[in-house]
C-alpha cells in the first residue's frame, strides 16, 4: 500500500527512467547484444517497474503515470518474451576490422600449427633443392620455376616491353581465381579429418622452401625478395589462415574431449570458419593486384629496395590489424552492449551475455546510471 504517492513516484522515478533509456537503446539497435550483469539489471528494473504498476493502479488520481508505466512494462515484456528472429544486418567494415581479427586470435593456436606444418615443409623442400639440386623438376609445379635462376634475372632486367601490356586486370583477375581456389580447397579438405589440410599447408611450405633455397644458392637473394614480399607477405599469410580454418573444422569434427554431437560441434565453429575463408578472399584480392601490378616490375624499372620495404611495411600493417584491430571492442565487451552481425535466436536482443558472472550481477552502478539499492540486490549464498 503507497501512503505517500509523490514520494513513492520520486523514489522509483529513477528506476523507471533507466528503464525506458535502456528499451530506447534495444529498440534502436535490434541486434544488440547486452551482457549478463545488464540482462539481470534489465529484469530487475522490469520487475520493479511491473511491482510499481499493480501499486499504482489504485489511484485514479495519476492516469498519465499509470498509462507510463503500463507502456514501459508492456514494451519490457515483449522484449524479454520475443520469439521472432532478428533480421541479419550486417557491417562490413566493423566485420573486417573487428570480427575478423577478433576470429583469428580465438583460434591462434590452430594458425601457430598450420604455420608450424608450412614451416616443416619450408625445410624439407629448401633441403631437398640444397643436397639434391636435381630434385628441382620434380618439386617445381611450374614451367617457369625450372629455369636457372641466374638466367632469368637477367633476363627480367633487360626486358625492353612490358609483357603484361593490356593483360594486368585479367592477369590479377586470374590469380585471384586461383589463390582463392585453393584456400577453398585447404579449409575443405579440413573435412578429412584434417589430413588433407596438413597435406596441403606441407606442399606450399616444400614449393616456397625450394624456391627460396634454389634462388640463395644463385646468388639471387634481392630478386627473390623483391620479386616475392610484395604480394608474399599478404598471399602466404593468407593460405595460412585457410590452413587455420581448416584446422578448426578438422578438431570440430574429431571432436576429442567434447560430448557435443556432431552437428552441434560443427555449428559451434561454422560462424567462425566462415569469417576467416572470407577474410582470406579479402586478403587475397589485395594480392592478385599487388603481384600483377608491382612484383612482375623488376629494376630497373622499379629498385628491389622499393618494393622490399613495400613489402615490409604490408607485413608491420598485417601483424598489427591480426593482432591489435578489434581489442576495444572486446574489452567493451566486458562491461557494454555490442551491436554484432549475428541472430537473436529467440530471446529477442538478449542474444548472448558476454564477459560477466552471476556473482557480478545487482552491483552498484551496472555501468547503466543507476545504483542499485539492497532490496534489488539478489541474495547472497552462504558458503557451507
Amino acid at each position: 500500500m503507497i501512503v505517500d504517492l509523490q514520494r513513492f513516484i520520486a523514489n522509483e522515478r529513477p528506476f523507471w527512467t533507466e528503464l525506458e533509456k535502456m528499451l530506447n537503446h534495444i529498440e534502436g539497435e535490434p541486434n544488440a547484444r547486452m551482457s549478463l550483469q545488464q540482462l539481470q539489471l534489465f529484469h530487475l528494473l522490469y520487475e520493479r517497474t511491473a511491482a510499481g504498476l499493480a501499486k499504482i493502479t489504485t489511484f485514479s488520481a495519476e492516469p498519465e503515470i499509470r498509462r507510463y508505466l503500463e507502456n514501459l512494462v508492456s514494451r519490457a515484456y515483449g522484449e524479454i518474451h520475443e520469439t521472432r528472429e532478428k533480421q541479419r544486418r550486417i557491417f562490413p567494415v566493423q566485420w573486417f576490422f573487428t570480427t575478423l581479427p577478433q576470429t583469428f586470435r580465438r583460434h591462434v593456436r590452430a594458425f601457430h600449427l598450420s604455420l608450424a606444418i608450412t614451416i616443416v615443409g619450408c625445410l624439407f623442400g629448401g633441403g631437398a633443392i640444397a643436397f639434391d639440386p636435381a630434385s628441382k623438376s620434380v618439386l617445381m609445379p611450374f614451367p617457369g620455376l625450372m629455369q636457372d635462376p641466374v638466367k632469368r634475372v637477367q633476363e627480367e632486367e633487360k626486358a625492353t616491353h612490358d609483357r603484361l601490356k593490356g593483360y594486368k586486370a585479367t592477369f590479377a583477375a586470374d590469380l585471384m581465381t586461383h589463390n582463392t581456389k585453393v584456400a577453398i580447397f585447404t579449409l575443405a579438405l579440413g573435412m578429412t579429418w584434417g589430413f588433407g589440410t596438413i597435406l596441403m599447408l606441407f606442399y606450399n611450405g616444400v614449393i616456397l622452401g625450394a624456391v627460396a633455397v634454389d634462388y640463395m644458392r644463385a646468388g639471387e637473394t634481392k630478386f627473390l625478395l623483391g620479386w616475392l614480399m610484395p604480394h608474399g607477405v599478404i598471399e602466404i599469410p593468407s593460405i595460412l589462415i585457410a590452413g587455420q580454418a581448416g584446422l578448426i573444422l578438422a578438431m570440430a569434427i574429431i571432436g576429442y574431449g567434447s560430448r557435443h554431437s556432431l552437428r552441434a560441434r560443427l555449428r559451434a565453429v561454422a560462424q567462425d570458419v566462415m569469417t576467416l575463408i572470407f577474410g582470406v578472399a579479402v586478403l587475397l584480392v589485395w594480392a592478385g593486384f599487388i603481384e600483377s601490378f608491382l612484383s612482375q616490375y623488376h629494376e630497373p624499372v622499379i629498385p628491389y629496395d622499393l618494393k622490399i620495404a613495400f613489402g615490409c611495411v604490408e607485413l608491420i600493417l598485417l601483424i598489427l590489424f591480426l593482432s591489435r584491430s578489434g581489442r576495444r571492442k572486446a574489452d567493451a565487451l566486458k562491461s557494454g552492449v555490442e551491436t554484432p552481425t549475428g541472430t537473436s535466436n529467440g530471446m529477442g536482443p538478449f542474444v548472448r551475455a558476454a564477459g560477466s558472472s552471476p556473482s557480478t550481477a545487482g552491483k552498484d552502478a551496472c555501468r547503466c546510471g543507476v545504483t542499485v539499492p539492497e532490496e534489488l540486490r539478489p541474495p547472497k549464498l552462504d558458503a557451507h
